[in-house]
């Protein structure tokens, strides 16, 4: 089980360089596109559609970097959003999470409003969908253990691959992108 590497120039105009063999699906590209425009460094491996995290563990082993789970929620009343981002190797129980966030009471968000406010489809859900939410709708809550990372990777908004990013990267496109974000400590270490 390997995959394909490719790394982005840091240069700016640079452009992501595939073989033939693999090509980038739209909602790559747009992630592309955005990393390129904000001069932020990235890998990216492709692999087969992993829509888990326990089948993602066996492609993600090669990678150096700290690996995301993602969740998307929505509070009780339907009209608040978030996206939740801690270690794939965490767990967590919502009625943990409700009391840890303060936000009331919590549910997975439906495929309908995850494609609605991230422009993407279960099993893919990343940071980076916030480059569809250009209303800045869904407010991000990221696990303060991650900053001790210097690497994180998720899947950019396809789960035919896997991007890899710093920190630091991580937070320039954040502040860029205008979305809500906190880093809050989701569990104890």
């Amino acid at each position: 089980m390997s995959s394909e590497h490719f790394t982005k120039p840091i240069a700016q105009g640079s452009k992501l360089i595939a073989n033939k063999k693999m090509q980038l699906t739209e909602r790559q590209q747009k992630v592309v596109d955005k990393l390129n425009e904000l001069e932020i460094p990235f890998d990216i491996h492709f692999h087969p559609p992993i829509p888990t995290i326990e089948e993602a563990l066996n492609y993600w082993k090669e990678f150096d970097s700290t690996h995301c789970k993602n969740l998307f929620f929505r509070n009780h009343k339907g009209n608040r959003h978030y996206l939740v981002i801690f270690d794939c190797m965490k767990q967590l129980a919502i009625h943990e999470l409700e009391q840890r966030l303060k936000q009331g009471k919590l549910s997975f968000a439906s495929e309908a409003r995850m494609d609605k406010y991230l422009g993407l489809k279960p099993g893919s859900v990343s940071p980076f969908g916030i480059i569809n939410d250009e209303e800045h709708h869904v407010y991000l809550y990221i696990d303060k253990n991650l900053l001790k990372s210097e690497r994180l990777s998720f899947h950019p908004n396809d789960n035919t691959a896997t991007c890899v990013i710093s920190k630091d990267d991580l937070i320039k496109f954040l502040d860029t992108m205008g979305n809500g974000y906190e880093f809050i400590d989701l569990y104890e270490e």
